[in-house]
């Protein structure tokens, strides 16, 4: 049959209009089970506190909820508990100024089991909702104390870029970068570390941080006849500028800003479009002397970030002895919390 001409765009709105009312009624789903969770936990604590009921009836309580409601999931014993001890950690249904309802339960459950001050829950809330992380993504950002490394590089940006730029160019570069991802050892070369880098592009990117978008490796550039070869080219897109990442598979050396930075001032000249913002440069080392990196940027004329980069790492002290393991906590999930429909949001496998 002949279709009207605007039969594509109306059926185009329709599907847009569908997607978003599904979505919309997820979120309330995850809205309505997060209070319901943070009541029974407070109830839990209150009736334990007032009336001295033992740990027991917990698990008297998840036999007579799920025999009442079977086709209900999330009513274990475990669950209970977490219920309990994110009441206890949450009172106001608040993750410090973030609202845990925006949160997954098991993103929750990570946040009250895996991470000990409620400074640290608030930080890595509020990144986990601005960045829309997965559960796995939540885990190995506090597996890897990203905390500790957003922010951290030596960087020129507040004498080279504008203010509100350079305070937001600043928070996307890390210090140390971990690569570990990679399989390869100290010994590795530069071109080695660039292939894996591409063969493990997603672990890369989300290694980088929310808004890279990579653009090509060994991108060509053509100045004065010569040719030269950018090592990884990308563009940011809420800094809405190009990104040059060079590696070194060395100690930082003076002489790599001034390269990185004949590099900037061509992309700037033959890529950078009329509306795009200053590119920036990153240079990844296998190590730095921070006074040496900020006396050689102080002298470059483009916006530049040093930072190391890591092939081989272990899990920093405290969690590896104090805290759980990822595999060891997901144990214990499996055994008493079942997969379910996204609108339950699991506490085994949701992201």
């Amino acid at each position: 049959m002949a279709l009207p001409a605007e039969y594509g765009a109306w059926l185009a709105s329709l599907k847009q209009r569908i997607q978003g009312a599904r979505q919309r009624a997820v979120l309330s789903a995850n809205v309505e089970q997060i209070r319901l969770y943070h009541e029974i936990g407070q109830d839990i604590l209150e009736r334990q506190s007032r009336d001295a009921w033992g740990s027991k009836i917990i698990d008297r309580l998840s036999a007579d909820l799920r025999a009442e409601f079977p086709e209900m999931k999330g009513f274990s014993s475990r669950n209970l508990k977490y219920m309990k001890v994110f009441a206890e950690h949450c009172p106001g249904l608040l993750i410090g100024q973030q609202s845990a309802a925006q949160l997954p339960w098991f993103h929750i459950v990570t946040l009250i089991t895996k991470l000990d001050t409620p400074t640290l829950r608030e930080w890595y809330a509020r990144e986990a909702i601005a960045q829309a992380w997965g559960r796995e993504t939540l885990n190995q950002q506090i597996r890897s104390q990203l905390h500790l490394r957003q922010g951290s590089a030596v960087t020129n940006f507040a004498q080279r870029l504008p203010a509100e730029q350079a305070g937001m160019a600043a928070q996307i570069l890390k210090d140390p970068y971990h690569f570990d991802f990679l399989g390869l050892g100290d010994e590795a070369r530069e071109r080695d570390i660039e292939h894996a880098l591409m063969r493990h592009i997603t672990r890369f990117l989300l290694e980088l941080g929310a808004g890279f978008a990579f653009l090509g490796r060994q991108v060509r550039l053509e100045v004065g006849g010569d040719e030269f070869f950018v090592d990884l080219l990308f563009y940011h897109t809420r800094l809405k500028c190009h990104v040059v990442v060079e590696l070194k598979a060395t100690e930082f050396k003076p002489e790599h800003a001034g390269q990185l930075n004949f590099y900037l001032s061509a992309i700037d000249a033959q890529v950078k479009a009329a509306d795009d913002r200053p590119t920036i440069g990153l240079l990844l080392c296998r190590s730095q002397n921070r006074l040496v990196a900020e006396y050689a940027l102080s002298g470059i004329d483009k916006p530049i970030g040093v930072a190391e980069y890591q092939l081989v790492r272990s899990l920093p002290e405290p969690l590896d002895t104090n805290l759980p393991s990822i595999e060891e906590i997901e144990a214990e999930l499996s055994r008493d919390l079942s997969e379910v429909d996204g609108r339950d949001l699991p506490e085994d496998r949701a992201t």
